[in-house]
């Protein structure tokens, strides 16, 4: 079933920017705010954004402080939106820490990010049953232009974002599916396997799935856990994004055709979303039309009320 939609955004919403997982650059930071203050936006940055973990040098401050910046931000009843920094490594200590009753009780918003933040769209999903925006980051290395305008077309005018499709994107298997959105970066998606609030998709999912610096044979294990846990039995369509430096590409097709080909769904490639230049920011949790053919990916509904 589709999830609740957070309201959008408008001139004058207030925006609080956190750092769940790995550390943030100054520079990038003031970048990203710059972007989002130019669209009329308010910004918060968490206290602990720029904090370095004391032992741990891949976490952007201890565990306690970043979830702290996280429940805080959502539950201030001013917050409308809230975006991570940058990915990495660190939003599954979190997901543990947070007081999802409290968060619950905050009321819809928007929760944007990638990669990482994967792990916090599965737990906000599974526990606050939340439309959620997998979307690029503010402070991260692929904030460009194109990233930027999609991202702010989404919050503003999401009816101008219902159909995704990307500069590269080719039909896998062909057919139309249609289904709830769901997914994000895969080795994210199989660390949660076995966890407690971690389930397989629902039946009638489409999946969407890209990564970054993993090899052939890497994703061939994580897509061969997935398999074994289920992962794929309610899925009616697979929407593939960015494989950015895990190899050669036609290695990585090679991969996927041979194992989830079989699974006789629609599917395609490199549909704009991910670890990528121009990168797409794509909802979780609305119903949704893949059309492999066409290599679009139409939402049923806005992603933001």
């Amino acid at each position: 079933m589709t999830r609740m939609r957070p309201p959008r955004l408008r001139e004058g919403s207030l925006v609080a920017v956190v750092a769940p997982a790995g550390p943030v650059e100054r520079a990038r930071l003031a970048e990203g705010v710059a972007a989002l203050e130019s669209w009329g936006l308010r910004v918060r940055v968490g206290e602990h954004v720029l904090d370095r973990h004391p032992r741990l040098p891949y976490l952007a401050g201890t565990d306690a402080d970043r979830a702290a910046d996280l429940q805080d931000a959502w539950c201030d009843p001013a917050v409308e939106a809230v975006v991570c920094a940058r990915g990495g490594y660190g939003c599954q200590r979190l997901v543990d820490l947070l007081d999802w009753a409290a968060l619950a009780a905050a009321g819809p918003k928007v929760l944007a990010g990638s990669s990482d933040v994967t792990a916090l769209h599965a737990a906000f999903g599974a526990n606050l049953d939340l439309v959620t925006l997998f979307s690029p980051m503010v402070a991260g290395k692929l904030f460009d232009a194109g990233a930027r305008e999609h991202l702010r077309a989404t919050l503003f005018d999401p009816e101008s974002t219902v159909v995704l499709t990307g500069p590269r994107v080719s039909t896998a298997e062909h057919g139309v599916a249609e289904g709830v959105t769901c997914g994000g970066t895969l080795s994210l998606l199989a660390a949660d396997v076995g966890s407690l609030d971690a389930a397989p998709p629902p039946d009638e999912s489409i999946l969407l799935l890209e990564d970054v610096g993993e090899d052939p044979y890497r994703v061939d294990r994580l897509l061969t856990q997935l398999l074994r846990a289920g992962w794929f039995t309610g899925v009616t369509g697979v929407a593939l994004g960015s494989w950015a430096e895990c190899g050669e590409p036609r290695e990585v097709y090679a991969v996927v055709a041979d194992l989830l080909g079989g699974l006789g769904v629609p599917m395609v490639w490199e549909l704009g979303f991910g670890h990528c230049p121009e990168q797409l920011t794509v909802p979780l949790g609305v119903s949704a039309r893949l059309d492999a053919d066409d290599g679009t990916l139409t939402l049923a509904e806005p992603a933001l009320a």
